[in-house]
C-alpha cells in the first residue's frame, strides 16, 4: 500500500465528498432570510394581526433557545388572534415533532396544508417529519411538492439534494444543489454540497472549480468552505496550510467543530502524528459518535501505535465506510499477523 502518507492520501480521495456537515443535516425552515440548521420555525409574512406576527417571531426566539413550553404559548397565542395562522400552525408543528409527538405534529402540518396548501412551509414540515420517522422516500415527495409550490424555498431544496446525496443518486443531488447556488448564491452550503457531489462523481478538477468559485464570491470564511479548501490541500500534502484552515473550526460548536476537529485529525495521521491524530479524532466522536473520518483515523492511529483496540476500532470504521479500499487493506494485513 506504500508509505503512510501515499495510504491516507489514497483515503482522502476516496473519501471526497463523504463530508457529514452543513448542507448533510437536515433544514428545518427560512427564518429571517437564513438557512437555519436547527428548529427554527416560520417568520410569518402576511398581511396578518400585528400581535400575531409579533407573538409567532417571539416563539421561534423561544425554539431558538430550546424553550418549548414559551414558544407554544406563544404560538398557541398567535393562533388565537388568527386561527388559519399557517405559519403559527406549521410551528407548532415542528414543536411537537421535537417533542417526539409524531401524531400530534403530523396533525398540525396537515391542518396547515388545508388552509392554504399553497404555501412551501407546510409541505417542508411534513418532509421533515417524514423523515424524523425514517420515510425517507415520503420525505423527498413533500419537498418535491414544496418546491413546486416555491422553487425558491431553500430549505425543502437543500432537503431534497442531502437525500438524493445519502441515497447514492450523485446525478441528482449534483442537479439540487446547482439548482440551490441559482437561488439561494450567498449560500456557502450549496457550493459545498455541489462539491461534494462532484468529488463522489470522479470529477474532482470540476469540484475544485466550484470551491474556487464560492471563495472568490463570498470568501473563505464559512466553516463549509473552509473545509473544502483543507480538503484540497491535504489532497495536494501540504499539511501545514490544511491546519491553518482547519484550526479556527475547532473553536465553534456543532457540526463546523466536529467536521473540524475530524478533518484536523486526519492531518495529524498523514503527518506521521499518531497520538495527536487519536485526541483530534477522540474531540469529533465525542460530538458524534459514528462520523465516519473518525472513526477511520482513531482506528489507523491505534493501528500504528499497535494499540490491542485497533481490530475492533478497524472494522467499526468498515461499516461506516464498506467501500474503503485502505481499511479493508489493513484488516487483511492485520489478519495475517
Amino acid at each position: 500500500m506504500g508509505n503512510d502518507f501515499s495510504q491516507h492520501f489514497a483515503f482522502v480521495s476516496e473519501l471526497q465528498g463523504m463530508n457529514r456537515s452543513f448542507v448533510m443535516i437536515p433544514v428545518m425552515c427560512l427564518a429571517m432570510g437564513l438557512v437555519l440548521p436547527s428548529v427554527l420555525g416560520c417568520m410569518g409574512k402576511a398581511p396578518l394581526a400585528p400581535k400575531a406576527l409579533s407573538l409567532n417571531e417571539a416563539g421561534v426566539e423561544a425554539l431558538a433557545r430550546g424553550d418549548l413550553l414559551l414558544a407554544e404559548a406563544r404560538f398557541a397565542l398567535a393562533l388565537e388572534y388568527h386561527p388559519r395562522f399557517v405559519d403559527a400552525l406549521v410551528n407548532l408543528g415542528l414543536l411537537e415533532m421535537e417533542r417526539g409527538n409524531f401524531e400530534l405534529a403530523r396533525q398540525r402540518l396537515e391542518e396547515a396544508v388545508s388552509i392554504n396548501r399553497h404555501l412551501a412551509q407546510p409541505h417542508h414540515g411534513l418532509g421533515l417529519l417524514a423523515e424524523r420517522s425514517e420515510q425517507v422516500k415520503e420525505a423527498a415527495e413533500h419537498y418535491r411538492e414544496a418546491l413546486k409550490v416555491d422553487p425558491g424555498f431553500v430549505p425543502a431544496r437543500a432537503n431534497l439534494a442531502r437525500l438524493h446525496f445519502e441515497a447514492g443518486q450523485l446525478d441528482f443531488a449534483r442537479e439540487q444543489f446547482l439548482r440551490m447556488i441559482q437561488v439561494a448564491p450567498d449560500d456557502p452550503n450549496g457550493y459545498a454540497g455541489l462539491a461534494d457531489s462532484l468529488y463522489r462523481l470522479g470529477r474532482d478538477h470540476e469540484a475544485e472549480q466550484v470551491v474556487a468559485e464560492a471563495v472568490s464570491f463570498l470568501g473563505s470564511e464559512a466553516p463549509a468552505l473552509r473545509i473544502h479548501l483543507a480538503r484540497i490541500e491535504l489532497k495536494k500534502g501540504n499539511i501545514a496550510a490544511a491546519v491553518d484552515w482547519l484550526f479556527p473550526l475547532t473553536k465553534m460548536g456543532g457540526p463546523s467543530g466536529r467536521d473540524g476537529w475530524a478533518w484536523l485529525a486526519m492531518a495529524r495521521l498523514m503527518e506521521g502524528q499518531a497520538r495527536a491524530a487519536i485526541n483530534c479524532a477522540e474531540r469529533a466522536l465525542e460530538m458524534e459518535r459514528n462520523h465516519p473520518l473518525a472513526t477511520y483515523v482513531l482506528a489507523m492511529g491505534l493501528t500504528k501505535l499497535g494499540d490491542p483496540s485497533a481490530p475492533t476500532w478497524l472494522k467499526r470504521a468498515q461499516e461506516l465506510g464498506p467501500d474503503n479500499s485502505v481499511l479493508s487493506y489493513v484488516l487483511a494485513q492485520s489478519a495475517n499477523r
